[in-house]
Order: C-alpha cells, then structure tokens, then sequence
C-alpha cells in the first residue's frame, strides 16, 4: 500500500511538473505584457524596420497576430532582429518567445536544433538574382561565378548540391545579414546573389533600377517557411500552428479584418466560420485562451490573403504573385488544418 502511494504522489509530481513547463511560455508572455518574436535584421514585405522603428512585413504580421490572440492587442510585440546564424540560439535561449523570419523547416532543424514549426505560411524556393549586363540566362551558365550567400540557411548546401550535380564550380562569398549581400552584390564583390526568390524580389524591389537585374529562371529547391517555437511547450506551439490556421482559414471563408467583428457577433448558417470564430463550440480553452482568441488574431491584421497583399503581394514593390500560396481552391497548395 505504502509502495502504490508513493507511486501515486511520484506520478503525481511529475504531472505537475509537466502542466508547469507546458504552459510557462504562454504564463511568461502574460506576465510580460508582451510577447518577444524574432524576426530578420530586415527583409523588405517580410519584416523590416522603419526610419521611426516601426516594423512592418508578412512575417511581423503574424507576430502581431499572435499577440492579440495571447494578449488582446496586435502592438504588445517586442521584435527581436536576428542573422540567419544567430536566430535560433536566440528562441532557444529564450530571449524570443516565437520566431517569424522567413525559415525553412529541415528534419535537423526539428530534431537536432530542436524546434517545433508551425504550419507553413509562405512556400518559396531557392532562385539566383544577376546583373543584366552579365548577360547570364540560366544558372547553368555560372560556372566560376562568386556567389554571395548568407551563413546559416539552407541555402549553403542547396548551393553546393546544385553545383555539385551540374558539374560547374562557383566562389562563395559569406554574408550574415540581407542588407550585407545587397551592399557585397551592388558592389561587385560577388557577381550573383543567391536566396529564397520571395528574398531576391524583396532585394531587388529596394535597388534604385530594379530594372537591371534578373532573377534566374531556375528554382532549386523546396523551401517550405514557417514559424517555429522551442520544443517541449505543446501548449504554447499549439497556440502557434492554430493562429496560423486561423489566418489561412479565414480568408477560404470570406473573414475580412473589416468583417470579422460583425460576423463574431453572434452564431450564423455557417458552422466552419461559427468555430473560428468561438460562437460554436469550447476550442479556445484547448490551448489556455479564451473564444475570441482567432477573432483577434483576424482583426489585428488580416487574413491570409490581405496579409500577402498589403505586404508583398502582386500591387506592393516585391510584385510576388500568390502561386503555390493561393488558396487550394484557387489552385494552390494553401490550406488550413480545420478547426473541429
């Protein structure tokens, strides 16, 4: 008997011990008042500064909605700028409490580094951006090229595998920030700047004649880019993936940031939107918030596709075309988890 009640109050503890590190994150942005995501050191359309500091992008747009959802309010946001090789010893650190930047989800990213991603909310690939009067064509036409690239990404070995199979040699040249490779590509230190293309259209949208340059036709890789959050916190990467299925939910059912409010009102005909938006059913309490939890994520920002148009889409300077990132229904490959 004794034996068996030991057991109990062992198995109890743990238990407890647990629930605490399940919910600490979300207990530690509570406490804070706000909620720290790391971000780029600045990608124009994805997350990028201004001359007062104020950030704005497709990626800081999902912090904001993450914020709101967890805090009420889409500004209680502290940004954390990070290089390529610095942003995840920063969310494992804890400095940051989700990351948002543009990052590619690898089998050693989730297993060795350790983290957690959240569904995809950008599929991009790996593309080459030249100048015009280099009179390059293909990527195949590289060979002896120096290529800048930045340390830390999947593009180092997407660029070496691809050399490598096409038999052509190339000279890397090392960059740690956005802003580096642009300055180290205008300046003629590398005759080619490599990056996700949504990166390369971003890069050359901030060049005074974008006109003078070519993104490469080749894509040569897959680069599916999502958030991400620490393993070992269920509860708060829970809360990551269903505010991101939020969003892409929200615009399949015709949720607007304009209408939102009105259509969380009350129950309507619709039991997909009536779950969304926590007029039907007990899901916020599944993941420690409240049923208004995706209603603000949606009016912090947008959904979906008003985050894609305001920030990078076709009528923005990066002119990137929603593609693989329309909606299923509209011939991509876009499309949230349901809520249910």
């Amino acid at each position: 008997m004794k034996k068996s009640i030991k057991y109990a109050a062992a198995v109890a503890a743990f238990t407890a011990t647990a629930m605490n590190a399940q919910a600490a994150t979300l207990d530690d942005v509570k406490a804070r008042g706000e909620l720290n995501c790391v971000v780029s050191t600045g990608v124009a359309g994805f997350a990028a500064p201004d001359d007062k500091g104020n950030w704005a992008g497709f990626d800081v747009d999902f912090c904001r909605a993450v914020a709101a959802a967890v805090l009420g309010d889409g500004e209680k946001v502290n940004f954390v700028p990070t290089t390529g090789k610095t942003r995840f010893t920063v969310l494992n650190s804890g400095e940051g409490d989700i990351l948002f930047r543009n990052t590619t989800e690898t089998m050693s990213r989730d297993a060795d580094l350790k983290l957690t991603f959240l569904p995809v909310n950008y599929y991009d690939g790996q593309g080459f951006m030249a100048a015009k009067a280099l009179g390059v064509e293909s990527a195949k036409d590289l060979d002896g090229a120096s290529i800048c690239i930045q340390t830390g990404t999947t593009t180092e070995l997407n660029l070496a595998d691809y050399f490598r199979t096409n038999g052509i040699s190339y000279e890397p040249v090392p960059v740690e920030t956005n802003a580096e490779a642009q300055t180290n590509y205008l300046g003629g230190r590398c005759d080619v700047f490599t990056t996700d293309a949504s990166g390369l259209a971003s890069t050359r949208a901030s060049f005074e004649n974008p006109a003078d340059h070519v993104i490469l036709p080749e894509i040569i890789s897959k680069e599916p880019l999502g958030g991400a959050v620490r393993h070992g916190d269920d509860q708060w990467a829970d809360i990551g993936k269903w505010v991101v299925n939020a969003i892409i939910a929200a615009e399949e059912l015709g949720v607007t940031q304009a209408n939102v409010a009105e259509m969380g009102a009350e129950a309507g005909d619709n039991p997909s939107i009536n779950r969304l938006l926590g007029t039907e059913g007990d899901f916020g309490s599944m993941i420690g918030l409240d049923a208004q939890w995706a209603m603000r994520a949606i009016a912090a920002g947008g959904n979906y596709g008003e985050l894609f148009d305001r920030n990078i889409g076709p009528d923005t300077a990066i002119g990137l075309e929603r593609g693989l990132n329309a909606q299923w229904s509209d011939g991509g490959i876009l499309y949230a988890a349901p809520i249910r």
